[in-house]
């Protein structure tokens, strides 16, 4: 059956059919809507994991027990899973082992430019880069098949423009894979030095036999047009490339590592000039010329940002760039009724030093509220308040704020408080919780009672675990109340020790509770106090502010901050 599909629907689709028993992932984007769309198939025994690395953990674990199984990750997560990927790559598999890692060139919903080719060279993992989202299907059920003949894990390299732009893929039915029996090997699977010297032959001699066998793999082909000059490419540049260069002879890679070399040496002698047009680093390029291949790359091709059909033709063939339509820029910014803008506005307030994290309060980073100092990865906030705290001293901890969303907390935070703790620190750290991973689009977390699979389970008591790690300041707040937040907050932070606050509200966007809208009256003094929350629902006018009813969600606390009862409830105007 045909269907139009984005590619992480493919990749899902594909795992379904090549039967998938095991699916694990933590959300990520451009990476969540693969275990999402996996997750709807009663076959398949899906989860939301705490962390990449606990999903690489169970997607191992299923593998040894003898089940396909598939992770998926963004590709900051992959460096959460570094550590299991690189023994995984020794211990080889039993059931077929496939990890999806998602790459955001351009970076969208990133800190980061990241190129994952890299860790498949560096873990000796082989990795397929799908162009659509037929390929993506038919990439990932071929990757199970490799991952078993090969005794390996095998990498699906998605990227943002591939995992969510639409193609027609056609639908197959379900091969049913039995789960093969557990078999206890210590020599394969228990990697202590004396075994892990012995696999790392296997490790080699498997790569050398994939190598050789990606020459004569369908996925890697030619295509002859004009022989003048010859292109190199792979995954989503391979569709720029042919609509950029339509009389370009190319030679579409599949297995971006290791690469079919013998078959690219082959139509290179077919060509007069090649080229690699390859998004961010120049991975195949680096691996042509090492085997003696003439090639330009990277002082053609620029190695930042995403690629697209104008910039390969301004850089290939010279032409200019036209001058895009000029559209108004909205900064991204927290939505109307966000429990998140209460506590950065307080924290505003207080002038205080504050170590963000990854999630949606990352834009409490972003003027007017302008809160938060510094972003770097999921859990950091912790690490880097307690690292400021030993270069500046016990004082400078009164003044230095941890925050960290309750999805990350659970991810990679836990650990950070526990060595807080132990360290006999005066390190604050405050929790958002609005009850989802809402970045990602409002997945549940142990920390929601929810499973993947909208189940009730046992739902994560941040102030007891927080108390069994040896905090002794553990409060709790609602988000909404202003001045409750500034008070505790303030004393938190002259406390001695260890302070863990939760910053408790729901989400705006599940929070359905029907409030009313608020309105500014004839009160208002223009003093601009509600505009400074930053509410995408308050408009600052020349003539006032005024507040938007289609955006309102009646969270009141503009009211709060309003010190002439200007902005009361619209019924009441």
């Amino acid at each position: 059956m045909k269907k139009l599909a984005i590619g992480n629907y493919a990749v899902a689709r594909g795992a379904y059919e090549a039967g998938v028993t095991v699916s694990s992932a933590y959300p990520g984007t451009p990476s969540t809507e693969i275990t999402e769309f996996i997750a709807k198939y009663k076959e398949v025994n899906a989860e939301w994991s705490p962390n990449e690395k606990v999903a690489l953990e169970v997607g191992i674990g299923a593998s040894v027990a003898g089940a396909r199984a598939i992770v998926a990750m963004k590709h900051v997560g992959l460096n959460v899973a570094a550590d299991p990927l690189f023994t995984v790559s020794y211990t080889g598999v039993n059931g077929g082992l496939v990890i999806a890692v998602a790459d955001d060139p351009g970076v969208h919903s990133s800190q980061n430019e990241q190129d994952s080719r890299y860790y498949a060279m560096s873990a000796k993992v082989p990795m397929l880069e799908p162009s659509d989202s037929q390929e993506a299907k038919d990439f990932t059920a071929l990757a199970f098949e490799l991952s078993e003949k090969y005794d390996t894990p095998i990498f699906i390299r998605m990227t943002t423009r591939v995992a969510h732009s639409q193609s027609y893929i056609t639908e197959c039915e379900r091969k049913e894979v039995p789960v093969k029996p557990y078999v206890k090997d210590a020599g394969k699977y228990v990697m202590m030095p004396g075994n892990a010297k012995k696999r790392r032959f296997n490790v080699e001699d498997r790569m050398n036999a994939f190598g050789r066998a990606a020459n004569t793999m369908a996925i890697n082909f030619a295509e002859y047009n004009d022989r003048e000059v010859g292109v190199v490419c792979s995954g989503g540049v391979y569709q720029y490339v042919k609509e950029a260069l339509p009389d370009y002879s190319v030679y579409k890679v599949g297995t971006v590592f290791p690469l079919p070399i013998d078959a690219i040496k082959e139509f290179a002698k077919n060509v007069k000039r090649l080229l690699v047009i390859e998004e961010l680093d120049g991975f195949i390029e680096k691996q042509l010329k090492v085997e003696g291949i003439k090639v330009d790359g990277k002082n053609v091709i620029p190695n930042i940002d995403e690629l697209s059909v104008s910039k390969i033709r301004k850089a290939v063939l010279g032409e200019d760039i036209p001058v895009p339509v000029q559209t108004v820029v909205r900064p991204p910014v927290l939505c109307p009724g966000c429990p998140h803008r209460s506590v950065f506005s307080v924290i505003s307030k207080l002038k205080l030093n504050v170590m963000g994290d990854i999630g949606c309060y990352t834009l409490g980073a972003l003027a007017p509220l302008n809160a938060v100092d510094t972003v770097v990865c999921m859990g950091a906030s912790i690490g880097m308040a307690i690292g400021a705290e030993k270069a500046q001293g016990r004082e400078f901890a009164k003044k230095t704020l941890a925050v960290i969303g309750d999805s990350t907390f659970v991810h990679s935070g836990i650990t950070g408080m526990i060595d807080a703790v132990y360290n006999n620190l005066n390190t604050k750290i405050l929790i958002v919780d609005n009850s989802t991973t809402g970045m990602t689009g409002h997945q549940p977390h142990p920390g929601t009672g929810r499973t993947i699979y909208d189940e009730p389970t046992y739902k994560l008591d941040y102030e007891v675990l927080a108390k069994a790690c040896g905090v002794k300041n553990v409060v709790t707040v609602g988000t909404m109340d202003l001045n409750a937040v500034e008070r505790v907050i303030k004393e938190q932070m002259a406390k001695d020790g260890v302070s863990l606050i939760i910053a408790k509200e729901p989400c705006a966007l599940i929070n359905k509770t029907k409030k009313p809208n608020y309105s500014i009256n004839e009160k208002c003094k223009n003093c601009k106090a509600c505009v400074k929350l930053g509410c995408p629902a308050i408009v600052n006018k020349k003539d006032g502010p005024f507040i938007d009813s289609a955006l309102c969600v009646g969270c009141g606390v503009c009211v709060q901050v309003c010190k002439f009862g200007a902005i009361c409830p619209e019924k009441e105007n």
